[in-house]
């Protein structure tokens, strides 16, 4: 099974720079999980052929925002985390299959001077918790903008950004709070020494080409299918976001 997941930074803008169906048909993805797609409902039309396809759009306009294209349809759909504070935003896309949980998640930043660092934590909170009772039920195939960058090899400079939003201590101690709690990193686990290797790259000072960047998006998977792990790539030559697709290829 191939899964990839892209924070997109807007899908209208992606759109006038791509045929995103062209590439979900090349990739040949089984599900395919988008964040940040900064839609209301009608404003696009957007249905490959083959995929079902679930929305969840923040209430605030062009703004967050998830998707999800799966070939296989699910046997329920959940928007959110089932708590008002934090379900405005269309952070969060839940399917559930026969054997698995998929979620795709936009994580919420801290932003400049971590002025949102305390509705982060809540949000580590209640999400950790979200995904713990669904491991107990079925395993979880997690993906998403985590919006943390985990150890210093997952970023160009950090000791320059040790107290910047995405690589503070309290970020990066919840993700490994999480991992601790039953769940693989699947990247750092099938590459744990790969230097370099990131999917967020700013778009000022070139930042890019010189990849300068950062490691954001992840494949979180539960503990017990580290064994059917097959492959974990960032792919960082596809074009169109400030970020680039990460994958996942699995056996289930």
């Amino acid at each position: 099974m191939k899964l990839m997941s892209w924070n997109v930074n807007g899908l209208r803008a992606l759109l006038t720079k791509m045929n995103f169906n062209s590439y979900l048909e090349e990739e040949n993805v089984d599900i395919f999980c988008l964040q940040e797609i900064k839609l209301q409902d009608g404003q696009i039309k957007l249905e490959p052929e083959g995929y079902h396809v679930y929305w969840n759009y923040a209430e605030k306009k062009g703004y967050s925002g998830t998707a999800i294209f799966t070939k296989k349809e699910p046997l329920a759909v959940t928007y959110g985390l089932g708590i008002k504070e934090h379900d405005q935003e269309g952070r969060l896309i839940t399917l559930e299959f026969e054997n698995m949980y998929v979620i795709t998640v936009y994580t919420p930043n801290a932003k400049r001077g971590l002025e949102r660092i305390d509705y982060r934590m809540d949000w580590e909170d209640a999400f950790l918790s979200y995904i713990k009772a669904l491991d107990v039920k079925k395993p979880v195939v997690l993906c998403g903008d985590l919006n943390v960058a985990h150890q210093e090899i997952d970023l160009k400079n950090p000791k320059a950004n040790r107290k910047n939003a995405g690589f503070s201590d309290q970020e990066r101690e919840r993700f490994s709070q999480m991992l601790e709690e039953g769940f693989i990193d699947t990247f750092r686990y099938l590459h744990p020494d790969q230097e370099g290797a990131y999917s967020w790259w700013s778009y000022r000072m070139n930042a890019r080409a010189k990849n300068v960047g950062w490691r954001l998006d992840y494949f979180i998977v539960s503990e017990r299918l580290k064994k059917q792990i097959r492959g974990a790539k960032i792919c960082n030559e596809v074009m169109g976001s400030d970020h680039c697709p990460v994958e996942l290829t699995i056996d289930l």
